[in-house]
């Protein structure tokens, strides 16, 4: 086992001789075209962000326990009066896909994304349809597409809020009562 160590030993320093024989400087240069390596490596990891499995661009909607809508109301009041006005969008967005499924509009289904949950709702409720469509791409815009939230986009999603709460299904054309 020594002898094999001692063989890979030599061969690191033949191999560190012949570079550093090369490079500008020796092994002054080796070092530092190292550093500069190590340096870009740690540079690309922080702006990349933590390696391994990549996210779908779509993330769920819901990734905790199941709350009711008015925990997620409650929850996108705190975020907002504290501000922080991103948070509070997601937890309004929350509030009101819920309230869409605690009155039967849409099947609780955990794994939806936002546009899934506009698209099927519009369908149900065609007055607040483009609302639905706005809200969830404002939604998207911020938490995937890095847009800035602030209290306008809090305003925006209260009032899709009231406007879904306040909308009844129309039944859909061809079917029966």
């Amino acid at each position: 086992m020594l002898r094999v160590v001692r063989w890979v030993l030599e061969r690191v320093g033949d191999l560190l001789d012949e570079v550093a024989g090369a490079s500008p400087g020796g092994y002054a240069g080796v070092v530092v075209v190292l550093f500069l390596v190590v340096v870009a490596i740690v540079a690309v990891r922080l702006k990349v962000g933590p390696l391994g499995r990549g996210e779908a661009t779509e993330q769920a909607l819901f990734t905790r326990r199941a709350r009711t809508a008015a925990e997620h109301r409650t929850a996108a009041e705190g975020h907002a009066a504290a501000g922080e006005w991103a948070e509070a969008v997601r937890e309004r967005l929350r509030a009101v896909v819920r309230s869409l499924e605690e009155r039967a509009v849409l099947d609780e289904r955990p794994g939806r994304t936002a546009d899934e949950a506009a698209a099927e709702a519009g369908v149900a409720l065609p007055p607040v349809a483009e609302d639905l469509r706005q809200a969830a791409r404002l939604f998207d815009d911020i938490w995937y597409g890095g847009r800035a939230a602030g209290p306008e986009s809090d305003a925006r999603l209260r009032a899709v809020d009231e406007r879904v709460r306040d909308a009844r299904p129309q039944p859909v054309a061809g079917s029966q009562l």
